[in-house]
């Protein structure tokens, strides 16, 4: 089994060239702090210099985010914009393109050579998301041969330095659990809670899922509190069963099909019920969604479409484009069932 707590990104608004140089220490903070030499930090460097670039010179809206992702030893570098979209992304994914004189390298080019990973997707007027990853795993995803794939988007509201949201993933065969927590309000008490919750995870993410619950409950009395949702993907049952307490949201989609999932009114630490459990068939090549109310819940599935079967990353970047309400924490995990040998 293989345990993963969740990490959160930093948020760098690109509206000034001066934010690329933010982006471009904050990353340097971080490879001091993991020990990375010269060469690994200086990759990270241009990847975020690059893609900052880019999005300073050709989008509206534009923003960065950067997560060290400490179970997979990398640093994630996520960009966002609000348009107006790349016409041809393969030319401008050509090694030789250049986004513009002055930027380093060779346009997107050097970015794909740099990172251990790099994806884009964009729409006309839209705009674009891509993710790149830089690290010292040659993979620079998750290990060879996992059943499932896994991406997140988690962003504390802005003016907050910590997320009130947090969540987990855990792989174990065939079968994916995920938590998501998040704690009333946001800020730090707000992380407590929400953190509270996924250390009970990390320790013991096999059991039945009405337990979790329960357990959160206990866990969480010391806390402000919580809504919390734990759901488990069986790939061999084809099945997603889910239980929690509060306004966390489950979408399970495809592209032929889209439903939620319904959790119990509530607030773990503070009032539940008892905890039920609901269940659904997985449609093949389905996305299992989770988002916390930072997002709305009115999307369109049609906007991810397009991304079904790639990164997940990317689908978790489009929602939180597309549907971020702007004024709380906002988290939203996506899971997919890789197709095994």
């Amino acid at each position: 089994m293989e345990v993963t707590r969740g990490w959160t990104h930093t948020a760098f608004p690109l509206d000034d060239a001066s934010r690329i140089g933010e982006a471009r220490r904050h990353a340097a903070r971080l490879c001091a702090d993991l020990g990375w030499d010269d060469v690994d930090g200086g990759r990270l460097a241009v990847v975020i210099t690059e893609l900052g670039t880019n999005l300073l010179r050709h989008a509206t809206g534009g923003q960065m985010l950067i997560a060290f992702r400490a179970a997979l030893q990398d640093v994630e570098v996520v960009c966002i914009d609000q348009g107006p979209g790349i016409p041809n992304v393969a030319h401008v994914m050509a090694d030789g393109v250049s986004t513009g004189g002055g930027s380093p390298g060779t346009g997107l080019g050097a970015v794909q050579r740099l990172a251990a990973s790099f994806e884009m997707h964009s729409t006309v007027p839209q705009g674009t998301v891509s993710v790149a990853r830089v690290g010292r795993r040659a993979n620079g995803g998750l290990p060879h041969g996992a059943a499932y794939a896994f991406g997140t988007i988690c962003v504390p509201v802005r003016g907050e330095s910590v997320c009130g949201d947090a969540w987990g993933v855990s792989l174990d065969g065939v079968k994916a659990t995920v938590m998501m927590a998040d704690g009333l309000g946001h800020g730090p008490l707000a992380a407590e809670a929400s953190g509270a919750a996924i250390d009970g995870f990390v320790e013991e993410s096999s059991v039945d899922l009405r337990d979790m619950v329960e357990e959160a409950h206990a866990r969480l009395q010391s806390t402000r509190g919580a809504a919390i949702c734990v759901l488990r993907i069986d790939a061999d049952a084809n099945t997603v069963r889910c239980a929690g307490a509060g306004n966390i949201a489950v979408r399970i989609v495809s592209g032929v099909s889209d439903r939620s999932m319904i959790t119990q009114h509530g607030t773990a630490g503070v009032q539940i019920r008892k905890p039920d459990q609901s269940s659904l068939p997985l449609p093949p090549h389905a996305l299992t969604i989770v988002h916390s109310d930072g997002l709305s819940t009115r999307w369109d599935p049609a906007c991810i479409a397009p991304v079904l079967e790639r990164d997940p990353t990317l689908a978790a970047a489009i929602l939180f484009r597309n549907f971020s309400r702007g004024r709380d924490d906002a988290t939203v995990v996506v899971v997919r069932q890789e197709a095994m040998a």
